[in-house]
């Protein structure tokens, strides 16, 4: 676990938020005891955790009689969520008892008070030993507290149609080694099939929010040299070759109309239309996305596509020049906290702990198409015969990265969205836009916690 840095900016986030929290007139007190508040987040075709704690609600209600789960399912994408749940946060008695929450914010929630430590109640509990070490260090703040338990994490690579890629020509299994042949692949489906196939989705601009900078630039990022953030230093860094060799390759596809117009790239909702319409309609033949895509395919989904399984592949997006390992992948994973005020701690756990038994983590992973981090979950046949790409996804665990867990990445990665944006609508050069995100963090974390990349 990294060592806390002492002249971190914390500041700009904990503050309005702890206004919040400041402002709240209402107490705790006013809270029912045997009722256990939970928040998560329900939008479009993420919808595994409203069934995960429906069926939660229901038997548990049964199994304790005068206990009550109230269940807040927020619609709306990830951003929003969140300062949706911070609004909860601000009083005693709207907040949570317990959060599905982002591992990312699990650093900024807990500077803002808004979490409770979990590690009396996880040291006590005996199934904690299903847990690797790996999980520990996503929900462990740099307070050395744990705050969460993960429900389970993810991968990213290129999701490609396999019909389309053979109908342009394109031998299958598609296995690209380079940016290039990925740029390739996708210039032939643009030849060969025309204007009603889009050849290539990577994510990009601030409507997308963090898939934009996730699944869609620091998959670019990470296939470099370059990083957002240098783990020797602890220092963000600024003017690497790799985060303008990120924004060229942006460029290119909208030079080239390789991608969506600029207008549905930018349509908030472009996560669902991409997965619930246009790759099943054979409308998208290749998409940087996450190993969660077949959620949207399943028969719980809200729109299944039964044949996705003969007509969907995956592989490893390669690294910039076949560097490295070859291949790169970033992860992400949510997990479920207990709000600072839950009303009762013991009850809150006990129900947290429901949520996260084997048979619900293997409801979740199957449903909510995710790697699971629980071992029994990992290795039960029911979770491994109704996931037929869980052995590919598992290859990628050992050489993914992840965000850099500091309570400023939030406002580093809208920085990110808006130099994509800025490239991608000939706004600015990948040059400009990469000038101006430097500006934009030094002013964010300050001049001494900011080194130049290479």
């Amino acid at each position: 676990m990294r060592r806390i840095r002492r002249n971190t900016i914390r500041a700009a986030v904990a503050v309005p938020l702890l206004a919040l929290v400041a402002s709240g007139c209402s107490t705790a007190a006013d809270r029912d005891e045997n009722t256990v508040r939970v928040v998560y987040q329900k939008f479009g075709t993420f919808i595994a955790m409203d069934s995960l704690m429906r069926q939660v609600k229901e038997e548990f209600e049964e199994a304790n009689p005068g206990v009550t789960v109230e269940l807040n399912a927020i619609e709306a994408q990830a951003e929003d969520y969140q300062t949706q749940v911070n609004l909860m946060n601000g009083s005693p008695s709207e907040a949570p008892d317990l959060i599905y929450q982002d591992t990312f914010t699990i650093n900024q929630d807990a500077d803002a008070g808004y979490l409770m430590p979990l590690d009396d109640h996880f040291d006590a509990w005996d199934e904690r030993d299903q847990y690797s070490d790996q999980e520990a260090v996503a929900v462990t703040s740099l307070d050395g507290q744990r705050y969460g338990v993960m429900l389970g994490t993810d991968v990213r690579g290129l999701w490609y149609n396999t019909e389309l890629l053979e109908q342009a020509g394109i031998d299958t299994p598609w296995e690209p080694a380079t940016w290039d042949d990925v740029l390739d692949a996708a210039r032939t489906v643009r030849a060969e099939l025309g204007d009603d196939v889009v050849p290539l989705n990577v994510y990009s601009g601030t409507p997308a929010g963090e898939m934009a900078s996730l699944q869609g630039f620091q998959m670019l990022l990470s296939g470099t040299e370059g990083t957002l953030f240098d783990d020797d230093s602890e220092q963000w860094v600024t003017g690497s070759t790799g985060f303008t060799d990120s924004l060229h390759f942006l460029r290119t596809l909208y030079d080239e109309d390789l991608t969506l117009d600029p207008q549905d790239a930018l349509d908030a909702n472009v996560g669902t239309v991409n997965n619930e319409e246009r790759i099943p309609s054979g409308g998208m033949a290749i998409s940087l996305e996450g190993s969660w895509a077949t959620q949207s395919w399943i028969e719980e989904a809200n729109q299944p596509w039964p044949e996705w399984e003969e007509v969907m592949e995956f592989t490893p997006m390669p690294t910039q020049n076949g560097q490295g390992a070859g291949a790169t992948s970033m992860s992400g994973g949510w997990a479920l906290s207990m709000g600072a005020n839950a009303t009762d701690p013991g009850l809150a756990w006990e129900v947290m702990t429901y949520a996260l038994n084997q048979e619900n983590g293997v409801k979740f992973a199957v449903e909510g198409g995710q790697i699971p981090v629980r071992a029994d979950v990992a290795e039960d046949p029911a979770f491994l015969e109704d996931s037929p790409k869980a052995e590919e996804f598992a290859a990628l665990v050992d050489i993914t990265g992840f965000r850099p867990a500091y309570s400023e990445y939030p406002r580093i990665s809208l920085a990110v969205q808006e130099a994509m944006e800025s490239v991608m609508l000939e706004q600015a050069t990948p040059e400009e836009a990469a000038q101006v995100y430097a500006e934009e963090v030094e002013g964010i974390v300050g001049p001494d916690n900011v080194t130049t990349g290479s």
